[in-house]
């Protein structure tokens, strides 16, 4: 049984493994020490915090193998985005150029540098290591956080986003940058992926191009990757796009990803999340769901065969283990598959 819960300080080894398999472009998992205990560190006092409203928390959470004990992947929430860093995006626009003296009417593309997202809720850090990527793993990662979000709402916005990786090579080469490095920056993508990952967000404010920039000017290679995502991050994107998450224009700042987002009572598992009593039992041949216990620094969530029987979810004793509940304890569940 696969079992997410709050990362551990002693899951240290397991998620600096994690960011060492996720490769450049992956900029919420940089291989560095002193960074990912800092993330741990943070985690550890978000889930132990009392919350009224969405600020700087951070929850990181981690999926481990009950059978192996061995933590297989990770996904995040930051509850509040841009309130210590700026956030930085490009929102695709246009603007037109055209002259009725001349019969002249040309619509250009731009992208313009802005902070819109500050204070919205982040969906983050969601890597499965690849002995774990079967069956419905990677979907259970990443949806379990529809339901948290809707259990704790006053510690989220009411909106939520999702920074897709964009397109670059096996060696880290990101199109998109490539044209920006050469023109404004001078550091490669490597060294620009990294350096954010580990905070170090000034160059960016410093070196960034004062002005929109016109679309048509970018070369050829980079105009190509503009809203599109590395191909090992589509099936993450058409999950969130099968939830309710959409693009309205904004690309990461670095590789042209896109952004999608979604209100949390427009996102389909949380629509369909619902809680009920557990009910020990023996459901093995009802439809899988995900199913959390209603707790923060205690949370469990597990994805089991369950089944609605009246104002109960019966679910196996192995699965009431896992979630650390009992007879009579309410928990929040929806169908793995929508």
């Amino acid at each position: 049984m696969m079992i997410i819960r709050p990362i551990q300080a002693n899951d240290y080894e397991a998620l600096y493994q994690c960011a060492v398999e996720s490769g450049v472009g992956f900029t919420s998992l940089p291989v560095n020490e002193q960074l990912l205990h800092k993330k741990i560190d943070q985690s550890i006092q978000s889930f132990a915090s009392q919350v009224e409203k969405p600020g700087p928390e951070s929850y990181l959470f981690v999926m481990q193998d009950t059978h192996s004990d061995e933590v297989v992947g990770t996904s995040g929430i930051q509850a509040a985005v841009g309130l210590d860093d700026a956030f930085y995006h490009y929102h695709m626009g246009k603007v037109v150029h055209a002259s009725r003296e001349l019969d002249i009417y040309n619509p250009i593309d731009i992208l313009t540098c802005c902070n819109d997202y500050t204070g919205v809720s982040e969906i983050c850090t969601l890597f499965l290591r690849e002995q774990a990527r079967k069956s419905y793993n990677g979907r259970f990662l990443s949806k379990f956080r529809f339901l948290f979000i809707a259990e704790h709402a006053q510690r989220f916005s009411e909106r939520v986003i999702a920074e897709m990786r964009g397109v670059s090579d096996e060696n880290g080469n990101s199109p998109f940058w490539q044209w920006l490095e050469e023109h404004f920056f001078s550091l490669d993508f490597p060294t620009v992926d990294y350096l954010t990952g580990i905070g170090q967000k000034g160059f960016i404010a410093e070196l960034m191009p004062k002005y929109p920039i016109y679309v048509s000017l970018l070369s050829k290679e980079a105009q190509a990757v503009i809203g599109k995502v590395h191909e090992k991050t589509r099936p993450a994107l058409q999950l969130l796009h099968s939830e309710g998450f959409s693009c309205r224009g904004y690309v990461d700042i670095f590789d042209a990803g896109p952004t999608v987002e979604a209100h949390v009572q427009h996102i389909r598992t949380a629509q369909a999340s619902q809680k009920l009593a557990v009910k020990i039992g023996h459901p093995e041949h009802a439809e899988v769901k995900i199913i959390i216990n209603t707790h923060v620094a205690d949370f469990r969530g597990v994805a089991v065969p369950a089944l609605v029987e009246g104002e109960h979810l019966i679910i196996s004793q192995a699965a009431a283990t896992a979630l650390k509940v009992q007879d009579g304890d309410m928990v929040r569940f929806a169908p793995i598959k929508l």
